[in-house]
């Protein structure tokens, strides 16, 4: 783990937070969730975003991404659904700039109408 104290994801502190890990990523929750159970996968290695991991921390995050979700479901059989989803750059809304992936949770009914997702990061072209 780098120790890039400015960085909260580099901060040897974040250790105590970790609620699992697999190769060269770990996760935490998220201290501002969207969601209950919403989690972050974060590459050990600091790095800006998904451009920059590499092949084998995509690997680790994938395994520890089918991980968290089966464990979420067992936990919470509220759960229906799920985003995944990375900023990546200001313009895109990323404001910690060490990748990290978040794992979403969805409830049916959580939002009044949840289609087009992903694509609400524009509102206007959520719905199509």
């Amino acid at each position: 783990m780098n120790n890039n104290i400015s960085c909260p994801f580099c901060n040897p502190e974040i250790r105590k937070r970790f609620i699992a890990e697999h190769g060269s990523m770990f996760a935490v929750s998220d201290r501002f969730p969207v969601t209950d159970g919403h989690l972050l996968i974060i590459p050990l290695r600091h790095t800006p975003d998904w451009f920059t991991l590499t092949v084998q921390e995509r690997r680790d995050a994938e395994v520890l991404l089918l991980f968290l979700r089966e464990k979420l479901l067992a936990e919470d059989p509220t759960i229906t659904g799920f985003n995944i989803g990375m900023n990546c750059g200001a313009s895109a809304g990323q404001t910690i700039f060490h990748a990290h992936i978040h794992l979403i949770p969805r409830r049916d009914g959580d939002a009044d109408d949840p289609r087009g997702g992903v694509r609400g990061v524009i509102p206007d072209r959520q719905k199509y």
